[in-house]
């Protein structure tokens, strides 16, 4: 593997960490669904003007329009609204901890009604992660419950829709190229938080070019939603899909590490202790017992590297 790969590993964990705290700022001005809407809007600017300059095709007509809205829906605009919504109650950290839990809610949502079968790998890795979000509520005897379980309810939600849209979106990887979903996928999720924005939030115009929250919106929506799908697709080319989800464990940390550094937020115990059990259960769920799940399973990958909004935050 090129030494190459694993700063770019590190970059793209960066700017998808640091989409945490750029929510964290703008939620200051603006409503979640608001937040949806302009990020996907400067991500569909990005990609378009990268597929304009690569000359890859957009075949508008072969595009499943209603199927991709709905795994836009699904995938992209809600549970971006609920990110944004829980931030306004949780640290950006946990948001981002609490987010890794998508692969693991992947699974029950394939058992439950993809007809998935688990291991008892898959198995420890959801005890691993119960018991690291158990922790990460950090109990106690006065208060019994020491963060705001509103927005810790509201980030679990998040990752469920991500967890659906991750098994919608192999369906459509397997008729449209990266480009193509990447680009449908923002566009529907423009349109349709947009229209939610635009109806249920005041939008201030005003703070949409002040110095800070302009450069929050150039790294949300221009390198969170754009560039990083660069990066993503180029770690995919020249390592593997495998190494490129990897991204999945750095997320979290590079967040703290944001939220630390930038917001003043607090790196308590429990929060290490209960990002530690749910990586390890993440990482105990994506083992196979046997040479033929293996098989099959690396290619469930290859088929669903082709959207990796499912762990975009």
């Amino acid at each position: 593997m090129p030494r190459s790969l694993f700063f770019v590993l590190l970059l793209l964990s960066l700017i998808w960490g640091g989409s945490y705290y750029f929510i964290k700022l703008l939620i200051h001005d603006f409503g979640p669904w608001t937040i949806a809407s302009l990020r996907s809007s400067l991500g569909l600017v990005v990609i378009t003007t990268i597929m304009l300059i690569s000359g890859k095709p957009f075949e508008l007509r072969k595009i499943p329009w209603v199927p991709m809205a709905v795994m836009a829906l699904i995938n992209t605009s809600i549970p971006w609204a609920f990110i944004g919504f829980s931030e306004t109650r949780i640290p950006s950290g946990m948001a981002a901890v609490l987010n890794a839990t998508t692969p693991l809610w992947a699974l029950v949502i394939g058992m439950l009604f993809f007809k998935t079968k688990a291991n008892r790998y898959q198995w420890i890795g959801m005890a691993f992660a119960i018991i690291g979000l158990i922790v990460l509520l950090d109990l106690n005897p006065a208060s019994i419950i020491s963060v705001d379980l509103i927005g810790f309810i509201c980030m679990i939600v998040a990752s469920l829709f991500y967890a659906i849209g991750a098994q919608l979106s192999k369906r459509l990887s397997q008729k449209l190229s990266m480009f193509q979903i990447t680009f449908g996928t923002l566009l529907c999720c423009m349109v349709g938080s947009g229209s939610v924005a635009f109806s249920t939030e005041p939008i201030p115009f005003q703070h949409l070019f002040s110095l800070p929250d302009l450069l929050a919106w150039i790294g949300l929506g221009a390198f969170g939603s754009g560039i990083a799908y660069i990066l993503f697709y180029y770690i995919v080319q020249k390592g593997s899909p495998e190494f490129a989800t990897m991204v999945t464990y750095l997320i979290p940390a590079t967040s703290i590490m944001w939220g630390y550094t930038l917001l003043n937020e607090k790196i308590h115990l429990s929060l290490v202790i209960g990002l530690l059990l749910i990586l390890c259960g993440v990482f105990l769920a994506s083992r196979k017992n046997s040479q033929k799940e293996k098989i099959k399973h690396q290619n469930d990958k290859k088929a669903d590297v082709s959207s990796p909004l499912k762990i975009l935050p």
